[in-house]
């Protein structure tokens, strides 16, 4: 297996505690489920071929501040 790459990562507490309820959900660490979003989203920009969604001005429906 590669060798995988430590990034320090700062989230609000707000945001870290939704992303921990998620990952207890889906019986997933908070780091396994933060690699698992982000792979994702890698995987859908490489289907699509675009940067960013189409809707990356629209407000979301949660505040994670």
């Amino acid at each position: 297996m590669a060798e995988k790459k430590q990034v320090p990562l700062r989230l609000s507490a707000k945001l870290y505690d939704q992303i921990a309820a998620w990952a207890e959900d889906d019986f997933r660490s908070i780091n396994g489920q933060i690699e698992y979003l982000l792979s994702e989203c890698v995987r859908q920009r490489k289907k699509d071929g675009k940067y960013v969604g189409e809707d990356i001005d629209k407000p979301f429906d949660i505040d994670i501040r």
